[in-house]
């Protein structure tokens, strides 16, 4: 990678320091990292300013490690002459001319009409703007009219926006950036409503869920993204890309889920992808009920596929043996439930504390820290295997079992309130929590009927490893779910275990096995 002289790179928000800074908890899979005192030094205020080899060599290593991130304002301007957009489209006139508003006459266009019922409106639209058209004369799907466009692009970079979104004058200039690092293949922006808060209609209370709790916005947190890492996956609804990492594109025969499978493809490649929330988009969500849950649904059915390409990747939950004891512990509500996880716990902070450098100070508040963090993470993970991966299994438990109906009930209660204080939703607590529980049927229903028709319960199975880097990592990647259980964690991918090996100020890293919420 290489960082222009004067850009920044800031920690990100989740990363924890301790030991008056030099010791470092986070990244993608999530690690323990021990530096230097000069590399202390360099890392003021949880930023890292390049001037210089040393600053170089370190905010080089903590972007590949995902404890860092380029700071996009800091980056310096790209050429947007390199930049052509693809523009998959089926019907929608009217979506596709608010966006054609916002980047017709800047940069090349490319509009691939996937068979619209009547063609006649996207034509008109497309030619007012400038844009060129291509018309396909079947139906084949979004991934393939990607495909179709970007085989008639000639520029350096491409990027890929859904109709139904929306851009700002800067979007597309800030995202490009980015490819400044040669290594990187996609960047892609926060995907926001384009009703509710910050604009004005607020819309139903379906429109101010998704504004809240959208499958598309992966939240407010800058992230490296790959299988093994809290942001998995980015949607295909908006997406810059360099045209040579791409290779064929996307997978065509793939209706849903293309998207993961690209970027998954792309990390096993040894690229990069990152996900830039200060950049923006705007999309218009569903707002009738059974359009909504139907997508939600149709969203579920691709962790099949998905799991078909790309194996334990899509695991529903990540666990640790020990996590996974002390699940099980938890939800068998015995007597014998608190002393067995007691003991457990005991026994991972006592490991923990070994993976601690010797001579840093506070190690056993260290280390207690790290099995909190575990603890917390496999709570969130078993609450959602209750309510949204596992909900028929969950059903069926609670008709015959009172302690099935507490474990629920609790889980229910605990993720409503705790996801409406963090998302803070234009919506009653309510409507949030029942438009919430809705979203997991859905996306369950979805998720099992893909499971019955591919004849396969692999999509469906968590996966326990005895590896502790980057357990948990990723559980909950999503097959367009910002929650789903296209889930995916593993260990540390061989760009980011090279980058540990390489050095830069520090003193050695040491992963650790907490699955990451």
């Amino acid at each position: 990678m290489t960082l222009p002289v004067g850009s920044v790179v800031e920690l990100g928000s989740r990363v924890r320091q301790y030991d008056r800074g030099r010791v470092l908890v986070g990244g993608a899979p999530p690690r323990l990292l021990r530096l230097s005192a000069p590399a202390v030094a360099l890392l003021a205020g949880r930023r890292i300013r390049i001037g210089g080899p040393a600053s170089l060599r370190l905010a080089t290593r903590l972007v590949a490690l995902g404890m860092a991130h380029p700071v996009v304002a800091a980056l310096p301007p790209a050429d947007l002459a390199q930049l052509t957009v693809v523009v998959p489209a089926h019907g929608r006139p009217d979506a596709l001319e608010r966006l054609l508003a916002g980047v017709a006459g800047r940069v090349e266009v490319i509009v691939v009409d996937d068979a619209s019922p009547d063609p006649d409106p996207v034509a008109r639209v497309a030619h007012r703007h400038g844009a060129r058209l291509i018309r396909h004369p079947g139906n084949r799907g979004p991934a393939a009219a990607r495909n179709t466009g970007l085989r008639q692009v000639r520029t350096p970079f491409v990027a890929f926006i859904d109709s139904d979104i929306t851009v700002e004058p800067d979007t597309l200039p800030m995202l490009l950036r980015h490819f400044h690092d040669p290594e990187l293949a996609v960047v892609a922006p926060r995907v926001l409503g384009l009703h509710g808060p910050g604009t004005r209609e607020r819309g139903n209370w379906i429109v101010r869920y998704e504004g809240a709790r959208s499958s598309l916005d992966l939240q407010a947190h800058p992230a490296l993204v790959h299988p093994r890492s809290r942001v998995s996956w980015v949607p295909s609804a908006c997406l810059v890309a360099r045209v040579d990492a791409l290779g064929p594109g996307f997978t065509e025969s793939m209706r849903v889920g293309e998207d993961v499978d690209l970027v998954w493809r792309l990390a096993a490649e040894g690229h990069r992808v990152r996900y830039e929330p200060s950049v923006a988009v705007r999309h218009d969500h569903r707002s009738g009920l059974a359009d909504w849950l139907g997508r939600k649904a149709y969203y579920g059915t691709g962790a099949h596929t998905l799991s078909a390409r790309h194996g334990p990747a899509v695991a529903p939950a990540v666990l640790t043996p020990w996590a996974a004891a002390v699940g099980v512990a938890a939800l068998a509500q015995r007597r014998w439930s608190l002393p067995a996880a007691a003991v457990v716990l005991t026994a991972v902070t006592r490991r923990n504390l070994r993976k601690v450098p010797a001579g840093s100070a506070g190690r056993h508040r260290i280390a207690v820290s790290l099995t909190g963090l575990g603890v917390a993470a496999t709570a969130e993970q078993a609450a959602a295997l209750l309510l949204r991966h596992w909900w028929p299994l969950s059903l069926a438990g609670c008709v015959v079992s009172s302690r099935a109906r507490r474990a629920v009930a609790l889980a229910a209660v605990a993720d409503g309130l705790l996801e409406y204080r963090l998302r803070s939703p234009d919506l009653d607590p309510v409507r949030f929590a029942l438009a919430r529980r809705l979203d997991d049927l859905a996306y369950g229903s979805g998720l099992w009927a893909g499971a019955v028709r591919g004849r396969s319960i692999r999509c469906l199975l968590p996966e326990i490893r005895r590896s502790g880097a980057g357990a948990g990592a990723g559980a909950g990647a999503r097959a367009r779910s910002a929650a789903g259980a296209a889930g995916a964690a593993g260990a540390a991918g061989a760009s980011a275990a090279a980058a540990a090996r390489a050095g830069a100020g520090t003193r050695g890293d040491r992963p650790f096995p907490r699955p990451a919420p």
